[in-house]
């Protein structure tokens, strides 16, 4: 509890009030004489007024999508629809158990088996598991189904996968994860893989390659059919990170175009809660050939009934999650795409394009954008400039956008822009919101030029000032002690 609370008690004030008991019953009844309390705890004495004023300013000092701009790139902090959260909390599926026999849950199977076939049909994938619980683990998956079909082919020599240098951190980690050597792929001038060098780093061991399309320069993959045959022409498989799928909705089918296998993020770009460690949600589809390899169960139909599928169990690489993923996030997303419908869900990719290369060209005679081309659903500019002349970098930019009422894009990622900043406005801002947040930054330029001290102590206007980022990871403040 914050100290705050406490001063806004006053003595005699109160919030409840519990009824009386009926019986009169002595504690020392029920609880221990050494159990009980020998003073009163200390407790604020304020109504239930205060209390829920006190709260509210302090959800007022941190930001959040309702409050401004997040444009938080590769993220994909979007907005989530209110009626998602009016519909899920309905007790026909708050009061479900587990445990419950199938006839009992055929409506919620049938969201599930519905759900499936539509991220089967957005991704051009032939079947699709829900089980993974985040994007994380849906790499998991997707790299483990991989491992599985090439043990099923006698492919004990299969050991590497080939990451480019601008995949998420997650990729790397999941392949060491699964037990595969990783083999990072430069970028070329353009910001897309160098197929040179690709074609000299794939020998027979290749077991896979692991793209992120768009990339996180936010730029199309436009060589993915000469990738494909190189890769495919060693019998590797094609994984696709999904994180950036944002862009591509009802345009490109992943699975139409070379991909084997990809994990969606629902928490991205099928806007179910996201942030503060989850829940989320990762399903993965892959192609035919792969189908055998998904995790039981999975939820199919017989006639007008839908019931859990072990089937495949024998080739199966099991359960990644306990019982059927996070059914709460599923079913937010299959109320959004059931909302939008295939005209809606293109043109969320279509705004969150328009969005993107309209901010882009707001902001390029201001900062340094390296690639200027069209970009798809997010941008990379970068504080080069500003450094070099003013000495002012990209994490002072960032914290002086919170002083402008909005929150920081990613910042030093992807690692190869030196001084990066990934911004992503998604389709859900309008045009006067991007104009309000590029002002923000033409502002924070021409504060650079003229003082460029002040940058170095933003934020200036927050709760919490600039904080020394190495001394709060290496130094813990001690718990706070309420006394008695």
């Amino acid at each position: 509890m914050s100290k705050t609370i406490f001063e806004h008690s006053s003595a005699g004030r109160k919030g409840a009030t519990l009824p009386r008991r009926e019986i009169d019953i002595p504690l020392q009844s029920i609880i221990p004489a050494d159990q009980l309390r020998e003073k009163q705890a200390r407790l604020p004495e304020v109504s239930e007024l205060d209390v829920m004023r006190h709260y509210i300013a302090l959800s007022h000092k941190n930001h959040f999508i309702e409050k401004g701009l997040y444009p938080l790139g590769s993220c994909t902090m979007k907005y989530n629809p209110k009626v998602h959260e009016a519909l899920v909390r309905d007790s026909g599926f708050n009061n479900l158990h587990p445990y419950q026999p199938e006839a009992t849950i055929q409506g919620s199977l049938e969201i599930l088996y519905e759900l499936q076939e539509q991220l089967a049909e957005i991704s051009g994938m032939s079947k699709v598991t829900l089980q993974p619980a985040a994007g994380a683990q849906g790499e998991f998956t997707g790299i483990k189904i991989i491992a599985a079909y090439h043990k099923a082919k006698g492919n004990h020599h299969k050991t590497k996968i080939i990451i480019p240098d601008s995949a998420h951190g997650t990729n790397p980690a999941t392949c060491s994860l699964v037990g595969y050597e990783v083999v990072e792929l430069k970028s070329n001038a353009q910001g897309r893989c160098d197929l040179e060098h690709l074609k000299s780093i794939v020998d027979d061991n290749t077991a896979g390659f692991m793209l992120t399309n768009p990339n996180t320069l936010g730029l199309f993959e436009t060589q993915l059919e000469q990738i494909a045959e190189i890769i495919h022409g060693v019998d590797g498989l094609i994984y696709m990170d999904g994180a950036n799928l944002n862009a591509l909705l009802g345009i490109v089918q992943p699975g139409k175009i070379g991909f084997d296998v990809m994990h969606f993020n629902l928490h991205k770009t099928f806007a179910t809660p996201h942030g503060g460690g989850g829940p989320g949600a990762g399903p993965v589809g892959v192609v035919e050939k792969l189908v055998p390899f998904l995790p039981v169960p999975m939820v199919a139909k017989a006639g007008d009934e839908y019931y859990f599928d072990y089937g495949h169990a024998e080739t199966s690489i099991g359960k990644v999650h306990t019982f059927y993923g996070n059914f709460a996030v599923l079913l937010r997303a299959y109320i959004y795409i059931k909302m939008l419908g295939a005209k809606g869900i293109r043109q969320v990719a279509e705004n969150a394009l328009i969005n993107a290369n309209y901010l882009m060209a707001l902001m390029k005679d201001h900062y340094h954008i390296q690639h200027l081309e069209y970009c798809m659903h997010e941008f990379v500019a970068d504080s080069s400039w500003q450094k070099k002349e003013f000495g002012v970098n990209t994490l002072d930019i960032a914290k002086r956008l919170l002083d402008k009422g909005f929150h920081a894009p990613t910042i030093y990622f992807p690692l190869i822009v030196p001084e990066a900043m990934m911004i992503e406005p998604t389709e859900t801002e309008s045009k006067q919101s991007l104009d309000s947040f590029a002002a923000a930054m033409l502002e924070i330029a021409q504060e650079i030029r003229e003082n460029p001290e002040m940058l170095h102590e933003a934020p200036l206007t927050t709760p919490v000032r600039r904080v020394d980022d190495v001394r709060a990871v290496k130094v813990l403040d001690p718990a706070f002690n309420l006394g008695d």
